[in-house]
């Protein structure tokens, strides 16, 4: 059975992204993105891949799956297919297949079926949760692992790393840690 990996970018306080969505607080140049690039490749955008001159072999990720508002964060660039590159499931019961491009599919299924049903397929790669933060509490229970990028910055606001209401108790083990010398934190957790 595959894994489903949350791999996401926080923020010492536990934000994904500042109250309006943005990102951009988050560090862009340093040697954690060398390591991004050289070991997740995949979790790039196509437009970034493209610039770079990178064709990703997928050997982490196959698929991804994300709500609705992580998917619009490329529209003010035109980007409406993030990752051709990979299967995309994006999860909405407000917004249209219509609205995207490519190949990604905009789901109306209840994600914690959709993901339930990824899993189940038989691949050898992982399933990427790569946000947002209501999206992952609502899968939680279904959530393998955790790769969480820490980046040196508070925020104070914004999206949390699970944004929910409900309650959650799901127990991991640190499997790695690594400190880059741009000041994040890639830490590695598989659930226990």
């Amino acid at each position: 059975m595959r894994r489903l990996t949350y791999f996401v970018a926080t923020s010492l306080d536990g934000f994904i992204a500042s109250p309006e969505g943005a990102f951009d607080a988050f560090l862009m140049r340093g040697d954690h993105i060398e390591a991004l690039v050289r070991e997740f490749p995949e979790t790039l955008p196509g437009p970034a891949l493209k610039a770079m001159g990178i064709s990703p072999d997928n050997a982490t990720f196959d698929t991804v799956v994300m709500g609705w508002n992580t998917f619009a964060a490329g529209f003010p660039e035109g980007v409406r297919d993030p990752y051709p590159h990979l299967r995309q499931f994006v999860c909405s019961r407000r917004h249209a297949a219509e609205e995207a491009s490519g190949e990604v599919v905009v789901s109306k299924e209840d994600p914690l079926d959709l993901v339930r049903r990824l899993k189940s397929e038989s691949s050898e790669r992982d399933v990427w949760l790569c946000g947002g933060g209501l999206l992952a509490a609502h899968v939680a229970e279904e959530i393998d692992r955790l790769v969480l990028k820490v980046h040196p910055i508070l925020l104070g606001a914004g999206i949390p790393l699970f944004a929910s209401n409900a309650y959650v108790r799901r127990a991991f083990r640190l499997e790695s840690t690594r400190a880059f010398a741009s000041g994040v934190v890639m830490n590695s957790y598989q659930r226990a």
